[in-house]
C-alpha cells in the first residue's frame, strides 16, 4: 500500500506505475510479486485515520508506505533531503492551559506511558533499521502548521526532539502498530518551519527527490 495525503505529492511515481505496470485491476498495480495499492488519504489526521481504518479493516498489506513533504525544525537537513520519519508525536493533542502553556495527553494523564501502540509519549516504527539508507528523523504531527515565530519558538521549546513537521505522520504510525501491518514513512523537506515565507520552500525539488526515492525503492522490491 502506498500512501499520500495529496495526489500532486507522489504524481511522478504513479506516472511510473501506470507505464511500468499492467493497468489496475481493482485500483491494484499488479507485476510479477509486487502489488501497489495507491491510497490518497486527503490532508491531516482526521481523513488519514479514516481512510487507513477503512481500508487496513478489509486488507493486510506486506507494508504500508507513506510518502509526502515536510517541513524541517532541524537546520541540518537541507531542502529536497529525504528521511525516514523513524518515530512520531503528536504536537496538539491536548489543552491549552490559562497562560497560554500546551499541556499534552501524557501530561494530563489520559493517556499512559507503554499503552497500545505508544513507546513512552512516541510512536516507534519497530522496523525502520531496514530502510537506514535513507537518514533517520524524528517527526512531529501536527493540524496546524506553524508559521509564526511565537508558535513556532513554544513547540520547539515543547518538543525539542523533533526535527520534522508533517500533518498526517502520527496517524499513520498509529493506525499501522495498532493494526500490526509493517510501515514505513518517508518524506522529503520542502521548506523549514520558520516565520512562513512560501518563496523559501522548494516544492518542485522536493517531490522530485521524493519521487525519486519512492521509485527507487519500489524498483527494488
Amino acid at each position: 500500500m502506498l500512501t499520500a495525503a495529496t495526489p500532486f505529492e507522489i504524481a511522478p511515481a504513479l506516472r511510473w506505475l501506470e507505464k511500468s505496470f499492467p493497468q489496475p485491476e481493482n485500483g491494484v498495480f499488479k507485476k510479477e510479486n509486487l502489488e501497489v495499492f495507491p491510497l490518497i488519504t486527503g490532508v491531516g489526521m482526521m481523513a488519514t485515520g479514516w481512510r487507513l481504518g477503512l481500508f487496513l479493516a478489509q486488507n493486510r498489506p506486506d507494508l504500508a508506505l507513506n510518502a509526502g513533504i515536510a517541513g524541517a525544525f532541524d537546520s541540518s537537513f537541507r531542502i529536497g533531503d529525504v528521511c525516514n520519519v523513524t518515530a512520531e508525536q503528536f504536537g496538539d493533542l491536548g489543552i491549552e492551559e490559562a497562560d497560554g502553556r500546551f499541556t499534552d495527553l501524557f501530561e494530563l494523564g489520559l493517556a499512559e506511558a507503554g499503552e497500545a501502540a505508544w513507546a513512552k509519549d512516541v510512536l516507534l516504527n519497530p522496523a525502520h533499521e531496514q530502510f537506514a539508507f535513507l537518514p533517520a528523523a524524528r517527526g512531529l504531527t501536527v493540524n496546524k502548521v506553524h508559521g509564526a515565530a511565537s508558535s513556532i519558538a513554544a513547540i520547539r521549546m515543547k518538543y525539542p526532539g523533533a526535527q520534522v513537521e508533517t500533518m498526517e505522520g502520527a496517524a499513520f504510525f498509529y493506525a499501522c502498530l495498532n493494526a500490526g501491518i509493517p510501515f514505513l514513512e518517508i518524506r522529503s523537506i520542502s521548506n523549514f518551519v520558520e516565520p512562513r515565507n512560501r518563496e523559501a520552500w522548494d516544492l518542485p525539488l522536493a517531490i522530485d527527490n521524493l519521487n525519486q526515492t519512492l521509485i527507487g525503492m519500489l524498483e527494488s522490491f
